[in-house]
């Protein structure tokens, strides 16, 4: 597969893929937080969080500091503007699929008219058109 936009690392994808991770990286786009005011966010323990934050920072994602026996944790958003420019290439794809809605939404009669429902039926073709209502017969094959 050829492509102009170059992958990011593929640890950076699996970092951000964890909820509980992508969460971490939210309260660490605020300010530097030790682990302690971390794992006060989180329903398990500190080496859960613990194991969570070594991810982020295996990917790049998280530096510490320490300040005294404390750890402190910080967000490296570095590699997140890696990924931002990888999605950024898939824009073009969507904006195109939007750009056609609108052009077809805004072209397209009313709603709510004949015209429209017509032109609905039109685009379905003739496998999506409803069948005609019959009348329902009796057992007998007369109608009733």
């Amino acid at each position: 597969m050829t492509s102009t936009a170059s992958a990011p690392n593929q640890d950076v994808f699996q970092a951000v893929a964890d909820p509980t991770r992508r969460q971490l990286l939210g309260l660490l786009g605020d300010r530097e937080l030790p682990l302690k005011d971390l794992t006060g966010h989180f329903p398990m323990s500190r080496t859960a969080v613990s194991k969570h934050l070594r991810i982020l920072s295996d990917a790049g994602l998280v530096r510490e500091r320490k300040v005294g026996r404390e750890t402190r944790y910080r967000l490296d958003a570095d590699p997140l503007l890696e990924l931002k420019r990888w999605l950024a290439y898939f824009d073009r794809f969507w904006e195109n699929k939007l750009s056609l809605l609108k052009h077809y939404v805004e072209s397209s009669p009313d709603a709510g008219t004949p015209a429209a429902a017509e032109e609905r039926l039109r685009l379905a073709g003739p496998a999506q058109q409803p069948a005609s209502p019959q009348q329902p017969t009796s057992p007998q094959g007369h109608e009733d």
